[in-house]
């Protein structure tokens, strides 16, 4: 008789078990959780010190449309910084809100077109409007790090002493707007008291 034994069929399942486990919680990581909700360890800090080129060729009634650095932030204003890209749809869905923040604040939006060509981002503005003050880019995402950007759109408010005050990851909602950018901006706005 052969020495070796039959294993039991319980014991023939157990890494079939174990991956089906294993599946289940990256699938629950994967799908749980509001991305809006990340936390980030820039806020109450001043903005990463970076500097952002303009779109080549983007113009505004004629004249170059500027970048900006992070020495235009602050100054005893608010302002918003909206990271977006050509190919990213979510940019798309938000940006007439872009339009709806500004007119309900007054603040400057100012905007990063992340790792794109100059000449998509143009395509993109021209076709659903430039709300914004200055628009730098961000042609190999090295500044995005900086600044602790996960994914396209991340929109940020900019205390009046150049300090990140609120942090919106994911695109801009009707809801998110009205909830939670514009009482950020107001905050940011009120006196220190």
């Amino acid at each position: 008789m052969s020495e070796v034994t039959a294993r039991p069929g319980y014991l023939r399942l157990l890494p079939v078990a174990i991956f089906a486990a294993i599946a289940v919680m990256f699938a629950l990581a994967l799908t749980g959780g509001d991305p809006s909700k990340l936390p980030s360890a820039l806020i109450g800090k001043p903005v990463p010190a970076s500097t952002f080129p303009p779109v080549d060729g983007l113009l505004s009634d004629g004249k170059a449309v500027p970048g900006f650095a992070s020495g235009d932030l602050g100054g005893g204003n608010v302002a918003v910084v909206n990271f977006w890209a050509s190919w990213c749809a979510p940019c798309v869905q938000e940006h007439p809100l872009l339009a709806q923040l500004n007119a309900a604040t007054g603040v400057p939006i100012y905007g990063v077109n992340y790792k794109d060509d100059a000449a998509a981002a143009r395509r993109f503005l021209g076709s659903y409007g430039n709300p914004f003050t200055a628009v730098g880019t961000d042609p190999d995402g090295r500044r995005a790090i900086d600044w602790g950007v996960y994914g396209m759109p991340e929109t940020f408010v900019i205390g009046p002493k150049g300090e990140i005050v609120y942090k919106h990851v994911g695109p801009i909602s009707a809801q998110s707007l009205t909830e939670k950018l514009i009482p950020a901006i107001e905050k940011a706005k009120a006196p220190p008291g």
